[in-house]
């Protein structure tokens, strides 16, 4: 029989972030193996895929398997045989590694222990929170500034740990980001997060069941992440021996889905890729909104009304007499403003903290400095936000104030009449309700942060675009996703489940900024009805600069 006559063993793995691809001969020997990130393009990505198998093995046949969460849709749709994913990594487990007794994989939003014992396979997964994946650690590798990578990096010169939250990344965020506002070492944060990864696998997934013998370390983070094993191997005791780090550990799944002994019938590669390019439609399960914007004229209506609530600028050049500072030191932006004796805006300073607020804002001063003119005279300044008391301290300003006065200070500035102040920040979302002009009472998010700037804007990166062209598109979305008011983790399962039945980024991000305004309306400040928050409502926070989530208010409330 001739090579290209030869029929080979494929494997499939599609999770939540990626796609991998193997193609084995006979023997196992490992032809072709590759690992890419899909960006929510799973067809696209795994089509890339086959076509860089044709041309470097050519047109052979293959008995191909498929497993992996984002898998099923996919395999009913071009004819594949599925793979349950524990099956398949136990498979190969097995086979390449049979002294292996505990196997521990990490993915992108998915975690797992399988224990390898006499009496057969007992597996442990993760079920409604990602903290301790690869998801996991994108998100807070995105707030020092890096990637997976470049915290892989950055661990590597640590010389303490920080006790980090492991369980979810809202709580996560909210213990990191005092550090980073602190001034301490990235690379100590760095070594926390993926210290924490362990905690969570250790603890929340084994469930006290000990992580002991002979340990495989699966999945992509625990393949390319060498600090994260080290994490896990100094934790669990291992020594050199009892640590088992597989050559192709990333690719596991799908090399054990390949390893199936079935009757599956082979298939030409060209054909499995033509199956691919045909248009394949699902019907909707995940339940669908009314767009934002019915047409493009009443987009342009909501932009011309907008645009009317605006500050009074007067140029910095031609003000004189006294001028007011004031510090927002956000939980990711800095911003400063310098007003007139009648408060007009006279000069602006908006841009994320990178981790260190003191030397945003003192990069913002020396260019209000700068432009300072003589006749002009800052009479006093205060700060406020996250970082009031640190702010407030560097640069030795008059007062700080609590940032709920600021908010209900700034709106009745604006509108004596407001019944509401809403904001919504990078990790924080407060609705401070006023009477009579007073603050009557203050509502925050206190467990998460799901509908928050920080969530979009991570979400937008996973998709591999910035938040404002993710803003943009969903705008124009014709069948918006409802994904509710429910937590990160349960969004992002929605999310999967919508792109398997083809939804379009603009629908996601449609769907995201409807849930963004239910999450603050009914789930932090736990309203029977958006009618309550009264008629004049003002919004604050660089979230409502996305005008998708700016619109979703008006739909809504109602106002």
């Amino acid at each position: 029989m001739k090579d290209s006559e030869k029929i080979l063993k494929a494997g499939i793995d599609i999770g939540s972030t990626t796609v991998k691809l193997t193609v084995s001969d006979e023997d196992g020997k490992l032809l072709f193996g590759e690992y890419r990130r899909h960006l929510a393009h799973t067809k696209d990505t795994l089509t890339g895929l086959l076509l860089e198998a044709l041309e470097k093995l050519g047109d052979v046949s293959l008995v191909v398997h498929i497993t992996g969460s984002g898998a099923i849709s996919i395999a009913k749709s071009i004819r594949l045989s599925f793979v349950q994913e524990v099956v398949a990594v136990a498979a190969a487990v097995k086979e390449l590694y049979p002294k292996t007794d505990v196997a521990v994989e990490l993915g992108g939003e998915d975690a797992k222990i399988i224990y390898f014992g006499a009496y057969g396979i007992e597996e442990r997964m993760n079920g409604v929170c990602a903290g301790g994946t690869g998801a996991f650690i994108d998100q807070m590798a995105s707030l020092l500034q890096t990637d997976a990578s470049g915290l892989n990096e950055l661990a590597k010169d640590a010389d303490e740990i920080y006790p980090i939250a492991s369980r979810c990344g809202v709580f996560a965020k909210t213990d990191i980001q005092p550090l980073i506002n602190d001034g301490a070492k990235r690379s100590n944060i760095a070594a926390s997060v993926l210290q924490a990864v362990v905690n969570q696998t250790v603890s929340g997934l084994a469930c006290g069941n000990p992580i002991r013998g002979n340990v495989a370390f699966l999945g992509g983070p625990l393949h390319f992440l060498d600090r994260l094993r080290k994490a896990f191997t100094d934790t669990l005791k291992l020594s050199p021996e009892e640590a088992i780090v597989p050559e192709n550990s990333h690719l596991l799944a799908a090399l054990g889905a390949s390893m199936t002994k079935d009757n599956t019938a082979p298939v030409l590669l060209s054909e499995l890729i033509r199956r691919l390019k045909e248009d394949t439609k699902t019907e909707y399960e995940t339940k669908r909104l009314e767009p934002l914007f019915a047409s493009g004229e009443e987009y342009a209506d909501f932009i011309k009304r907008h645009e009317a609530a605006h500050v009074k600028r007067i140029e910095l050049s031609d003000y004189e007499g006294p001028a007011f500072l004031g510090i927002d030191a956000g939980s990711t932006t800095t911003k400063l403003v310098l007003a007139g004796k009648n408060g007009e805006l006279l000069w602006s300073f908006y841009d994320n903290n990178h981790g260190n607020p003191v030397q945003t804002a003192t990069r913002a001063l020396r260019d209000l400095k700068e432009k300072l003119p003589e006749n002009v005279r800052i009479a006093r300044a205060c700060s406020t936000g996250y970082g009031e008391q640190l702010l407030k301290s560097a640069f030795f300003l008059d007062e700080g104030e609590v940032e709920t006065v600021a908010h209900a200070t700034a709106a009745r500035f604006f509108d004596p009449l407001t019944d509401c102040v809403l904001d919504i920040g990078g990790q924080d979302m407060k609705c401070i309700r006023l009477k009579d002009g007073i603050v009557d009472s203050i509502m925050l998010n206190e467990a998460c942060s799901s509908g928050c700037g920080s969530f979009l804007e991570n979400f937008a990166n996973s998709l591999g675009l910035t938040a404002a062209q993710f803003a943009e598109k969903a705008i124009k979305a014709k069948a918006p996703i409802d994904l509710g008011t429910r937590c990160t983790v349960f969004m992002n399962s929605n999310v999967k489940q919508a792109q398997k039945e083809g939804a379009t980024v603009s629908d996601i991000s449609a769907g995201l900024a409807y849930s963004v305004i239910k999450n603050a309306l009914y789930k932090v400040i736990r309203l029977a009805d958006a009618s309550e928050l009264g008629k004049h409502i003002v919004v604050q926070g660089g979230t409502f600069f996305n005008k998708a989530v700016l619109r979703a208010v008006e739909k809504i409330a109602g106002v």
